[in-house]
């Protein structure tokens, strides 16, 4: 069998070195083909690659870089009209109809190491060349392969870690995928149906100890959900800070898991976790019932002093600007973060994010949202929709315009906050005692979609 040139490419990952690249090229490299895995968000492309490959695969983990391949395919085509194209990952099948407009032949979702490798062994040996290729969601429970991270960026070109004024460069893993849970809004719902899968954790382990190896300091491990399976995650974590007893880390973890499992989070903050991230979505009740995200407002109180109890920084990420949000309902929402004493906590790109409705989303199920969307934009990969006050929609575009001056001007999270509060009216501003910022580890590309 011949061996195939692929390109693997990622155009976005919230700053991490793309485990999506350096898992499938692992697989591909062990059959013998010829593997180069370009991240574009921190390096050029690879012309020559580019012009030589058979294969090109991109990685879609989400929906900016899924719009952000929409903007770079045609130039691709353009410089290799006869390579054949495929897109993986979890916006892959969700926006199959589009991709399969721009030229891409292949679509895989959920676990796409083998399918990937069965369409190279496909090409090597001349199938497979049709013009409309495989579209699978694999949930294929797979014996997993060390990542393969040669070629890629070091690890110091993507986010760092700050922690008490000082950077640490941080690397990046996941111990599982897919999710138990059937949140409306995600996006994992649609491809894994309320399954998850573990990688496992020997491989977790070797993957870590190769990024210690080039210089990391501390580990994000992008679970969906961390807590998915527990036994799984406190197993790897420990391990963890057997070998590296200085290593740190952050995981994701939902609100009702962290209630669940609040015994559990005095081991995590022991074996070195910092903060985790949780993404609460809202404060209103019935908006979470809308999303069903399986807590409540008050969840999230307990959840939040069940961390702080536990030693732990619980790192909140929201969706302020739904269909069901007013203002006077977002005002209070800042009101709450303010009396909850998480300005610092919450990134400010928290305080702006707007409800994304992709193809797939199961919150096309309910009636009133099927009543208030537009047609489906190929161009922006969501159903629109506007607010029933435009003064809403006038006040979310003003927000995240603050948010970007704001931090060009290098204003810290209290500064920025206040701000959007005056924006919005929320009443007298009444700054409590906070601890500094540099008390707060945080990513510096925080986390969003």
């Amino acid at each position: 069998m011949k061996a195939v040139r692929v390109v693997l490419v990622s155009t976005y990952e919230l700053g991490r070195q793309p485990f999506g690249l350096a898992s499938p090229a692992a697989w591909l490299r062990r059959e013998g083909h010829e593997v180069t895995s370009t991240d574009l968000s921190c390096s050029r492309p690879p012309r020559d690659a580019f012009e030589q490959a058979d294969l090109i695969a991109f990685y879609l983990p989400m929906h900016t870089a899924t719009r952000l391949f929409l903007k770079l395919v045609e130039r691709i085509r353009a410089v290799n009209p006869r390579a054949y194209l495929c897109a993986y990952g979890l916006y892959a099948p969700l926006n199959e109809a589009v991709l399969r407009r721009v030229g891409v032949r292949a679509v895989l979702g959920g676990e796409f190491e083998a399918g990937l490798t069965a369409l190279a062994r496909d090409l090597a040996a001349g199938r497979g060349v049709q013009d409309t290729g495989p579209s699978l969601i694999s949930l294929e429970k797979l014996r997993f392969l060390p990542p393969d991270r040669s070629g890629l960026p070091p690890l110091g070109a993507y986010a760092h870690l700050v922690k008490e004024g000082a950077t640490r460069c941080v690397g990046y893993t996941e111990a599982s995928r897919g999710c138990r849970h059937l949140c409306r809004h995600c996006p994992v719902v649609p491809v894994y149906r309320g399954q998850f899968r573990i990688v496992q954790r020997e491989v977790v382990l070797e993957d870590i100890r190769r990024q210690v190896a080039a210089g990391a300091e501390h580990i994000t491990f992008g679970d969906p959900d961390f807590f998915n399976g527990p036994g799984h995650a406190m197993a790897l974590v420990e391990a963890l800070a057997a070998e590296w007893p200085h290593l740190t880390y952050d995981v994701t973890i939902k609100i009702e898991h962290l209630r669940r499992h609040r015994d559990l989070l005095p081991r995590l903050a022991r074996t070195g976790c910092l903060f985790v991230t949780s993404a609460v979505e809202s404060l209103d009740d019935a908006v979470l019932q809308k999303l069903a995200k399986g807590h409540t407002g008050a969840d999230f109180a307990e959840a939040l002093a069940i961390t702080r109890a536990a030693g732990l920084i619980l790192s909140p990420t929201f969706i302020p600007f739904t269909p069901w949000t007013t203002r006077r309902s977002y005002a209070r929402f800042l009101r709450d973060l303010a009396q909850l004493d998480l300005v610092e906590q919450v990134a400010p790109i928290q305080l702006a994010v707007r409800l994304l409705i992709p193809e797939g989303s199961l919150l096309m199920e309910l009636p009133e949202v099927q009543g208030l969307v537009e047609p489906f934009d190929p161009r922006a990969l969501v159903y629109p929709w506007r607010s029933a006050d435009p003064e809403l929609d006038r006040l979310a575009a003003e927000v995240q315009e603050t948010i970007k001056r704001e931090e060009r001007r290098r204003a810290g999270r209290a500064a920025i906050f206040r701000s959007i509060w005056d924006l919005a009216q929320a009443g007298e501003y009444t700054e409590a005692p906070r601890p500094a910022r540099t008390t707060i580890p945080y990513l510096t590309e925080p986390w969003y979609c």
